[in-house]
């Protein structure tokens, strides 16, 4: 299995992220609390769900957004898949209206559907991919910190021994049935050899006899009219054999005239074959006459006695062990001239490499020097910005020196403003209030004195409290106008302090905006100043570089001199040993020529006596198909007197008598198979009764035969009961076996020292480290370093033995560690991406470090970079190696 890609969106700390993931060795890189951790848990739970969390569905949604959504693609046992889960937060509650599972053979929906799916492909839950796969922030020492019963169950159900259990619960559970069911059929067979014994009592055989007598003179009278139809029906079969017969003898003497033809024509080829044959075994004698004459000539000019094969072959043999010998030594002097060329061209080349390289390093040195002046120009102009900045910072502090207000306290002061003019504004509304209170009694004490009257009872108003205490409403009136203004006038000034305190927060801001920026440029400015310094010195070692390559040059040169003497001293040597190979491999040339005309010879007189052969084999053929020619005359002769005109006219006029016979006796048996049918009808209800009767006996035995069935399935529940009890336990010991072999293998790998011997795996996954002395260390007593690997070690080991340890096994997921170097100095880190490549090496497709360390993200294919913006607090992640240099080294805390 393989991640291929992951998309968030408001998933915790990442508001919108899309990232791919690739085979080998991926690090996640960053500061801590950047989100580094939300992305491996957010592939995690796409795959589980809630079970793959720690916390409640609710807090993965991104603060203020409604829901999130994640999407994973991965691959699987070469298949593409694509699973995505929505969360939705509403009323403080989250659920999951989305949860679907793309697969190659269709979609799958719903959270439990998918969740088991995806179960099933890998063979294992959340909490087992956790103890396989998935190292967790803070869970290194997970396996070895737990009980060794915890460990014991942990290492079981990942290797799927927890099944054996289960399948030993089963087989009892099956047992307890089986009694159940055995006691049932003990009453069901008692019932049954109850009924057998009332059956028994009726007399059901003597009625069937009567019956079976009746119909057998029935039936005889039948067999008579049937034979007597089949005896017309050989009749009728025999007439038109005989007619038959006479068309296949027919045919078969057109046959034998076909053969006839066929045999003559072929005789008559083969006699042409067998001339053909003996021309060419005399066209072969002359052909090796003519070779056995070269032979003589050439025999005249080599030193051989006769000709004779075997001769010409020794003196070959001798002549090619003296020419071996010579090629050996111009071989010799063939490769010692290449040699001493070969060393003085490379000589030559390793000269010119090195005025190059030497020509390079000075034109580094120059390109050193000038990228160090035009630094020290950008430093000039840095530092003259930085001037800039601070100046412009110190402009707009100084806006605080007026005002009573200190620089930093501007934001309090703006919170104390609002509260106070909030105040204002209350008393401001209230004012109004009563104000329009009291102009209202002074409008209506005047319309009551317009009146005169009061408008509702018709009573004078003079004397009227609405009249007499008009004086007292319209004081009141000026009395509230006068606070209005007042207040007014209070709220205005609040409102104009509130403004300034506002463009007070806002100079803070960009105050503090401008100081960052100082402190940024100082910071960039020293590591200009430095790298200028480093330049120049770099410039410096290369032009000492170039002055030791022109003299290592210059000794080159020399050396191919001397190489090329040499050279031209063996090819004189060379020149003289050719000229004598030359004349061997004349005289070899005329000894092959004659060893090849005794072979052609040879050959020639052999082909001659094969064609010969082969003539006498032909006219032997010929003989056999004049036989058989023979034989076929004969039967031609013998067919021709069987074909008799008066036998075929006698079976037509029988074959007619047969058929007018067959079409009266038809009726006749008709009416006699309905008398035995209504027979047999009888006979058949008397023997339903006995097959009743026998069904119940075969029913009493089935049962009976049950019965024991069940009490041998009862033992062998409790045999296979005793046996999953006993098969657990020794596959358990297998595992740990071969997972103390794979565990002392990957710690070995990853920390080779002279102070530990071995780690021992008892049957209960209990640990123990033997040192080289022989003495014992529990785990625990390991420094943190060493026990950090350990258990790294140990969790890795495990992840081997699930991925080889199942035969048929789905692949396996990728490995997974998060931050496993919180415990190691950098000396351990080294051995942990030791780790990390041994890993890589024993086939595991994708490997996933989350960490910030320097030396693991040098030793990774791929890296991606996560990044946490400060003032609205969302993670972003960069892809590939630039983002990280860029990024510069990263924060330890």
């Amino acid at each position: 299995m393989k991640f291929e890609r992951v998309r968030l969106s408001n998933f915790k700390c990442f508001a919108d992220a899309d990232v791919t993931l690739d085979r080998g060795v991926t690090v996640i890189h960053g500061v801590n609390g950047s989100g580094k951790s939300s992305l491996l848990e957010a592939c995690f739970f796409a795959l589980y769900g809630a079970s793959a969390l720690d916390r409640t569905l609710e807090e993965i949604v991104t603060i203020g957004a409604d829901d999130a959504e994640i999407e994973l693609w991965f691959t699987h046992a070469g298949e593409d898949y694509h699973l995505r889960r929505r969360v939705r937060v509403s009323s403080g509650r989250a659920s999951t209206p989305d949860c679907v599972l793309e697969t190659p053979d269709g979609s799958i929906d719903g959270v439990q559907d998918v969740e088991a799916t995806v179960a099933e492909l890998l063979r294992m839950d959340a909490e087992a991919f956790v103890n396989c796969a998935y190292v967790r922030q803070g869970e290194v020492n997970k396996l070895i910190d737990a009980s060794p019963g915890d460990r014991q169950d942990m290492i079981d159900d990942l290797l799927q021994l927890g099944k054996l259990e289960e399948y030993r619960g089963r087989a009892g559970d099956a047992r307890l049935a089986v009694e159940d069911v055995l006691d049932s059929q003990r009453a069901v067979l008692e019932e049954k050899e109850r009924k057998v014994e009332e059956r028994e009592d009726r007399d059901l055989h003597a009625r069937k006899n009567a019956l079976e007598t009746e119909l057998s003179e029935v039936e005889d009278d039948i067999e008579r009219f049937e034979e007597n139809r089949e005896s017309a029906r050989r009749t009728k079969e025999s007439a038109e054999d005989t007619l038959d017969a006479y068309e296949e003898k027919r045919a078969e003497l057109d046959d034998v005239e076909e053969r006839i033809t066929d045999l003559r024509e072929k005789i008559a080829a083969t006699e042409r074959e067998r001339d053909d044959l003996e021309s060419e075994a005399r066209e072969h004698r002359e052909t090796a006459d003519e070779h056995e004459e070269t032979a003589e000539t050439l025999l005249a000019e080599v030193d051989v006695e006769d000709a004779d094969a075997d001769a010409v072959a020794a003196q070959r043999e001798e002549l090619r062990a003296e020419r071996e010998a010579l090629q050996s030594a111009v071989q010799e002097l063939g490769q010692s001239a290449s040699e001493h060329g070969t060393r003085a061209e490379s000589r030559e080349e390793e000269a010119a490499a090195l005025e190059e390289r030497a020509a390079s390093a000075r034109e580094e040195a120059d390109a050193l020097a000038e990228e160090a002046d035009e630094l020290e120009q950008e430093l000039a102009e840095d530092r003259e910005r930085l001037e800039e900045l601070e100046a412009e910072a110190a402009a707009k502090r100084a806006a605080f020196d007026d005002t009573p207000v200190a620089f930093g306290e501007a934001g309090a002061r703006r919170d104390e403003l609002k509260a106070e003019l909030a105040g204002v504004r209350e008393r401001e509304t209230a004012v109004r209030e009563e104000l329009a209170t009291a102009r209202s009694r002074v409008e209506e004490a005047k319309e009551l004195l317009d009146e005169g009257k009061c408008p509702e009872c018709g009573q004078d108003v003079e004397g009227s409290p609405h009249v007499t205490d008009l004086a007292e409403y319209e004081a009141t009136v000026a009395e509230h106008e006068a606070t209005l203004e007042s207040v007014t006038a209070e709220r205005e000034t609040v409102e104009e302090r509130l403004e300034r305190a506002e463009e007070l927060v806002s100079v803070e801001s960009e105050v503090r905006e401008l100081e960052s920026r100082v402190d940024s440029l100082g910071e960039l400015l020293d590591d200009r100043a430095e790298t200028v310094d480093e330049k120049r010195a770099e410039a410096e070692a290369r032009r000492e570089d170039a002055a030791e390559l022109d003299a290592e040059a210059e000794e080159a040169r020399e050396a191919a001199v001397d190489a090329r003497e040499h050279a031209e001293e063996a090819r004189e040597d060379l020149a003289a040993k050719n000229a004598e190979a030359s004349a061997l491999k004349a005289r070899m040339e005329t000894l092959a020529d004659l060893g090849d005309a005794l072979d052609a010879a040879e050959r020639a007189r052999e082909q001659a006596e094969r064609a010969a052969e082969r003539a006498e084999t032909l006219a032997e053929q010929n003989e056999e198909r004049r036989d058989t020619l023979a034989d076929l005359r004969e039967r031609k002769s013998k067919l021709e007197a069987e074909v008799d005109g008066d036998a075929v006219e006698n079976a037509r006029e029988n074959l007619q008598k047969a058929e007018d016979y067959l079409e009266k006796v038809g009726p006749k048996l008709d009416d006699l198979r309905e008398e035995r049918d209504a027979l047999r009808g009888q006979v058949g209800a008397v023997e339903n009764a006995i097959e009743d009767l026998e069904d119940l006996r075969e029913e009493r035995d089935e049962v009976a035969e049950r019965v024991e069935r069940l009490e041998s399935l009862h033992a062998e529940s409790q045999d296979l009961e005793s046996m999953y009890g006993d098969l657990r336990a020794e596959l358990r010991q297998r595992n740990v076996q071969k997972l103390e072999r794979l565990l002392n293998e990957t710690f070995d790998l990853v920390y080779r020292n002279d102070s530990y011997d071995r780690i021992a795996l008892s049957g209960t996954y209990e640990l123990t480290v033997y040192q080289k002395d022989g003495e014992e260390l529990n785990p625990e007593q390991l420094s943190g370093g060493e026990r950090a690997l350990f258990n790294l070690s140990l969790r890795c080991a495990v992840y081997r033995l699930l991925a080889e340890g199942i035969e048929g096994a789905a692949p396996m997921p990728p490995l997974i560690l998060d931050e496993p170097t919180v415990f190691l100095d950098s000396g351990h880190v080294g051995q942990l991406v030791e780790l990390v490549e041994s890993m890589r090496r024993v086939g595991v497709e994708q490997i996933v470090v989350v960490s910030h360390d320097q030396e693991l993200v040098g030793a990774a294919d791929d890296l991606l970079h996560v990044t946490k913006d400060s003032t609205t607090n969302r993670s972003t992640v960069e892809e590939g190696v630039g983002s990280v240099l860029d990024a510069g080294p990263a924060d330890d805390d």
